[in-house]
C-alpha cells in the first residue's frame, strides 16, 4: 500500500497554503518575484499553445484564462520558475481595435504559469473578444459574452452540455460540430481527462502511465488541452464545469479510491488533481483550491430565464454502500439494505441545504441542474428483481428523494437536470418515487453520451433497460456526441446530436433524437 512521508505531507500542505495566497494575489504576497516580473522575465518563444478560454460569465465581467507552457509536454511546460507579468485586453469588435478594458496579471510557476483575469466593467448580454500579451508573444483572439442583466428575460439562451472525453478513445469532432452551432454557453460535466488508460486498442495515446503527482495531472490536461478542435470550441464562448471522477480517479468517493490505498495518500493526489482542475480551466479565483478542498459547486444566472446550479457529487458524498471489504468504488447491488440508508448523501449536507435554499430563492423561468450522471432510477436486471449501480444516484436513493421531494413541495418553475458519466444518451421523467405509477413527474433530465469514451452497456442491454423502466423515454448508448439545447421563455427544446465515427476526424454529426420541454409541464415530449 502506497504511503507518503509525515515530512512530504506537511510539505505538500505548506506548498498549497503559499502557492495559494499567490493565487489570491500575488503582488501582496511575493513582491521581489513580482518586480522581476515587471522588469519582463525571458519568455520563450509562442508560449501560448494550449490557447486561450472563458468561463462563468455574470452581466457586468466574466474570466477569461491562458497559460503560458512553450513545451507543454513536458515538466514546468518549458517556462522558467520566474514569475511573468502578463497583459490582457478585452474588446468590442473581432479585430480587437475597441479596446475596452485591459489589464496585468502575474503568472507564478506555483500554478504552472496559469493566468485567471477577471474581468469586469462590461455590458450585459453581449459579445467580446480577448487575448494576452507575454514578453513579445500575443495569444489567438477568443470570443466570449457577458449573461444577461438579472431584470431582464432574454428571448433565447442556447447552450451545449458534453463529458467523457477520453483522449485514446477517439478525435474530438463533436466539438467540430458544437462550434457550427453558435451557442452562447458551453456547461461541461465532468471527465475532462482521464486519469489512466482503460483499453488497448485505441486512436490516440497518453504516452504516460497513470496520473498520481501534479506533474502527472498537469501534462494531462496540457495533453488534451492541445486538441485543434478542444480549443476552437473553449475560444468560441465562455464555458461552465464541474468534475466527476477521472479527473483524480475512477470512482472515487470524497477521500476514498477504488484501491484503498489510504486517506492519507489519496487526500495528497487528490490536491494534485484539484490544483491542476484549477490551473487548467477559467475559474475565478474564489475556486482556487486549498490542498485537498476546492470549492466548485455554484450558481449561474441568465437573466430571468435560466439559472444553473452546477453540483459537485464526488468531493463530499457518501462512500458507495455495497461494496465488498477490499475495494471502495461502485457495486452492483441487488437485495443490499445499505443502499437504503438515509444516512447516506450524494452532494454532502451543506451543498445539499445550498441547493435548496437557490430553488426555493429563484425567480428564473428554468432551473437546470447541472450534474454528473443520470440521477433517474435505472433498474439493470430485466423481468423480476433489481440491480442498481451505487456510484450513480442509485447507490444513495434517500438523498434522491430528498432532492425530489423537495422539488414536488415548493415546486420551483421548471427544473431540468442535465448529466452525464455513462456514455450514452438518457431522456427520463423525474418522480419521487420511481416503484410507484402514479408518483407525478416533478421534473425533467437528459444525459448526454460521451465526447468520445467508449464502453458503458451494449445495444441489447439499453433495449432491455425499457420494459422495467418505463419513465425512461430514451436510452442509446451506441453514439458519441453532445446535446444541444436552445431555451426560451415558453420551452425547452433539445436536440441528441450523434457522431457518425470518432475514429475520423472529419466524420460528420446528425439529430438523433429532438425533444420538447414545454413551461409549467414536467416531462420530455418527442419531437
Amino acid at each position: 500500500m502506497p504511503r507518503v512521508p509525515a515530512r512530504s505531507l506537511e510539505g505538500l500542505r505548506r506548498r498549497h497554503l503559499l502557492a495559494g495566497a499567490l493565487a489570491l494575489g500575488a503582488a501582496h504576497v511575493a513582491p521581489a518575484f513580482v518586480r522581476r516580473a515587471a522588469g519582463q522575465a525571458a519568455v520563450p518563444a509562442n508560449p501560448f499553445t494550449l490557447g486561450v478560454a472563458s468561463g462563468y460569465p455574470h452581466p457586468t465581467g466574466v474570466v477569461v484564462w491562458t497559460r503560458l507552457a512553450p513545451a507543454p509536454l513536458v515538466a514546468g511546460g518549458g517556462m522558467p520558475r520566474e514569475v511573468v507579468a502578463v497583459d490582457w485586453e478585452v474588446a468590442s469588435d473581432e479585430q480587437m481595435t475597441r479596446v475596452v478594458q485591459r489589464g496585468r496579471a502575474h503568472a507564478t510557476p506555483d500554478w504552472a504559469h496559469s493566468v485567471h483575469a477577471e474581468v469586469d466593467g462590461l455590458e450585459p448580454g453581449r459579445w467580446y473578444w480577448y487575448r494576452f500579451r507575454a514578453g513579445g508573444a500575443v495569444s489567438p483572439i477568443g470570443r466570449t459574452r457577458t449573461a444577461p442583466a438579472a431584470n431582464t428575460v432574454p428571448e433565447r439562451l442556447r447552450f451545449a452540455f458534453a463529458s467523457c472525453q477520453h483522449y485514446e478513445h477517439g478525435y474530438y469532432v463533436a466539438y467540430r460540430h458544437m462550434r457550427a452551432d453558435d451557442l452562447d454557453l458551453v456547461v461541461f460535466l465532468g471527465d475532462y481527462i482521464y486519469e489512466a488508460t482503460t483499453r488497448q486498442n485505441n486512436v490516440r495515446h497518453h504516452g504516460a502511465p497513470e496520473c498520481h503527482t501534479l506533474e502527472d495531472y498537469r501534462i494531462r490536461y496540457a495533453l488534451y488541452r492541445t486538441d485543434a478542435d478542444l480549443q476552437a470550441m473553449h475560444a468560441a464562448c465562455p464555458w461552465i464545469v464541474t468534475w466527476d471522477d477521472h479527473e483524480v480517479a475512477n470512482d472515487y468517493a470524497n477521500d476514498r479510491a477504488v484501491l484503498l490505498n489510504g486517506r492519507e495518500w489519496f487526500l495528497a493526489r487528490r490536491a494534485a488533481a484539484y490544483q491542476a482542475y484549477y490551473e487548467h480551466m477559467p475559474l475565478p479565483r474564489w475556486m482556487v483550491p486549498y490542498g485537498p478542498h476546492m470549492r466548485l459547486y455554484h450558481r449561474s444566472a441568465f437573466g430571468g430565464l435560466a439559472q444553473f446550479y452546477v453540483l459537485d457529487g464526488r468531493q463530499y458524498r457518501s462512500h458507495q454502500p455495497c461494496t465488498p471489504p477490499w475495494r471502495g468504488g461502485n457495486a452492483s447491488a441487488e437485495n443490499c439494505a445499505a443502499r437504503l440508508d438515509p444516512a447516506l448523501t450524494y452532494l454532502g449536507a451543506d451543498q445539499e441545504r445550498w441547493l435548496e435554499a437557490g430553488l426555493d430563492a429563484s425567480r428564473a423561468r428554468w432551473n437546470v441542474l447541472a450534474q454528473q450522471t443520470l440521477m433517474a432510477q435505472r433498474d439493470l436486471k430485466a423481468g423480476p428483481g433489481q440491480v442498481f449501480r451505487t456510484d450513480a444516484w442509485d447507490g444513495y436513493p434517500a438523498a434522491r428523494k430528498r432532492l425530489l421531494d423537495h422539488i414536488a413541495q415548493r415546486k420551483p418553475a421548471n427544473p431540468v437536470v442535465i448529466g452525464g458519466d455513462l456514455h450514452a444518451f438518457y431522456v427520463a421523467d423525474l418522480k419521487p418515487d420511481f416503484d410507484d405509477a402514479g408518483s407525478p413527474v416533478v421534473a425533467t433530465e437528459f444525459v448526454g453520451t460521451s465526447i468520445t469514451s467508449q464502453s458503458g452497456l451494449t445495444e441489447a442491454q439499453t433495449r432491455s433497460l425499457m420494459p422495467d423502466n418505463p419513465h425512461l423515454k430514451l436510452v442509446n448508448g451506441a453514439r458519441r456526441g453532445y446535446v444541444r439545447v436552445e431555451l426560451t421563455p415558453a420551452r425547452m427544446r433539445v436536440q441528441l446530436q450523434a457522431m457518425r465515427s470518432v475514429t475520423d476526424p472529419r466524420a460528420e454529426a446528425e439529430t438523433l433524437a429532438t425533444f420538447v420541454v414545454e413551461d409549467g409541464r414536467p416531462g420530455a415530449i418527442r419531437g
